[in-house]
């Protein structure tokens, strides 16, 4: 088998076995607090998968991704209370996102608007959920025995059960289990779709989209199509972190969607692996600069301040993220490792042993 092939495989086989280390290993030793901490990470990676398969290999740069993301999590939280059973709410709470990543992304594509104007109608959409949803305070604000909540947002979110059985909630190690699970489900079959025909089309699009009209292929319906799955990738990022704290406005939020970009430019646009890891430490370094903040002489530490610092560093000096540095450093490495001897060496290390 070719080294071509064997890498990749190689690296597959490495990420599998850091999911289920995680997955199998983390709760035999962690405190519930931690436990509950990484079932959030594991859903905002979750959510920079769906934004890294859109914008990485689409090349479709979508600012509101927080849209879908808030749309899932408040979809499971007001069908969950009013069903009293959250089999249902969960699955509503990943197709609706979809379906209104389909509406809207049919009026963008079929409109035929550029990537800089469908950035900034999809932050605009995310911006007015954000907007209506915080002035939703007050009791005539319900949606069945839902009260929307306003700024407070719905803090009473119900809790998955066992499917069938409404009273039985799973632990907080279920839901970390069930997270991770999902996480490492997700990011195999976003891996398994970019090898696919489907994929193979959408990359194209994204490298050249006359070229691929010319060939013949409906650049707007393959567009339509991994957009609703990026929306539908959100949605479920939603519902897993309703689960680990609750839905609110901030869901919707500037800062948000802004994370979702300094994740995915952070760990590598291009990649799925990326931006997980990036999502993953700038959620590590965020809850410790949290921290910080309250530490005698650092109270001037702004974790946003940070975040965007971080940001400009990285898109002038390492534009392609931490995964291309570090692959760059592993080739560097293995090109000393098997560089072939000039012919003067041994004839300089016989001079040395020999004097």
């Amino acid at each position: 088998m070719k080294k071509a092939r064997v890498l990749p495989i190689l690296g597959n086989l490495a990420v599998l076995a850091a999911g289920l280390a995680v997955l199998f290993g983390l709760p035999a030793f962690a405190e519930t607090y931690l436990i509950i901490n990484s079932t959030i990470f594991a859903a905002f990676a979750i959510l920079a998968l769906s934004l890294a398969l859109i914008w990485g290999y689409a090349g479709i740069l979508c600012f509101g991704q927080a849209a879908f993301f808030g749309l899932g999590g408040y979809t499971y939280a007001i069908t969950a209370i009013n069903m009293g059973d959250t089999t249902v709410p969960a699955v509503l709470a990943v197709l609706l996102p979809a379906l209104f990543a389909g509406m809207l992304g049919y009026f963008m594509f079929w409109g035929r608007i550029s990537d800089v104007y469908l950035g900034v109608i999809t932050l605009t959409v995310s911006l007015i959920f954000f907007r209506f949803i915080n002035q939703t305070a007050g009791e005539q604000w319900n949606i069945g025995d839902a009260p929307l909540g306003g700024f407070n947002g719905i803090p009473a979110t119900p809790i998955l059960n066992w499917p069938g059985r409404p009273g039985d909630q799973l632990a907080p190690e279920n839901i970390f289990s069930l997270a991770v699970g999902l996480l490492i489900i997700v990011y195999f079959c976003c891996k398994i779709l970019l090898a696919t025909r489907f994929g193979r089309i959408i990359v194209a699009i994204r490298e050249n989209e006359t070229r691929a009209e010319l060939l013949g292929y409906d650049v707007r319906l393959y567009k339509l199509a991994i957009f609703m799955i990026g929306g539908a990738m959100a949605g479920l990022s939603g519902l897993l972190f309703a689960n680990s704290v609750f839905v609110s406005p901030t869901m919707f939020s500037l800062p948000v969607s802004g994370q979702i970009i300094i994740w995915i430019i952070i760990g590598g646009l291009g990649t799925l692996i990326g931006p997980v890891i990036g999502c993953i430490l700038m959620q590590i370094l965020t809850n410790y600069l949290g921290t910080l903040s309250q530490v005698k002489g650092f109270g001037w530490v702004d974790p946003n301040l940070v975040l965007g610092v971080l940001l400009v560093i990285f898109v002038l000096l390492v534009p392609k993220g931490l995964t291309a540095l570090a692959a760059d450093g592993w080739r560097w490495l293995a090109s000393l490792a098997t560089r072939p001897r000039t012919a003067a060496e041994p004839a300089a290390r016989e001079r040395t042993s020999n004097p």
